[in-house]
């Protein structure tokens, strides 16, 4: 056993609040993610047990929804908007920045395990205020290497709990 007795309890609840325990999968790996930070394929199999699942099912569903990591991520996780709004109005300098200033590529953590980014080509819907990134699922927009800087100092004095999770633990909206 992998999960904590808290986070089985609370896919057992989520298993029966639904008719099919296929639809406990999503609040089930959420719920993971929060106690784990990520989804490790021993977490999956555990949460296929309690739902009464084949693995491949979880695990199909985890590997589909890019919330859902599939290796340990930093502290906080950011998501750089690379669409066209955002690449008409300056995304490619900001993904340079981000590069330089986090000393990683797109894709990676960085080497102390605060921060996991990456720049994505689906729109993240700030276009209106395009450049623009997500980081632990809050929206930051006009970004410059200014608001960089103050964005990431924020997000590094502040203590995360959640890995990317909803604070409910629930579906992202």
């Amino acid at each position: 056993m992998m999960l904590a007795a808290q986070t089985r309890a609370q896919i057992e609840r989520a298993r029966d609040r639904y008719p099919q325990p296929r639809s406990a999968i999503l609040p089930s790996l959420w719920a993971v993610q929060h106690e784990l930070g990520w989804l490790p394929p021993e977490a999956m199999a555990e949460v296929a047990e309690i739902l009464g699942l084949a693995p491949s099912e979880v695990q199909a569903v985890s590997t589909f929804y890019s919330m859902y990591f599939q290796k340990p991520q930093g502290r906080h996780h950011i998501l750089v908007c690379v669409n066209a709004a955002c690449a008409l109005r300056g995304a490619d300098e900001t993904v340079a920045y981000m590069e330089r200033r986090l000393g990683c590529p797109s894709g990676s953590t960085t080497a102390d395990g605060m921060f996991t980014w990456e720049s994505t080509i689906e729109c993240l819907g700030g276009c209106g205020g395009a450049p623009m990134m997500q980081i632990d699922h809050r929206s930051e927009e006009n970004l410059t290497p200014e608001r960089i800087e103050e964005i990431l100092g924020r997000a590094a004095a502040e203590p995360v709990d959640h890995h990317g999770a909803p604070p409910s633990g629930g579906a992202a909206g």
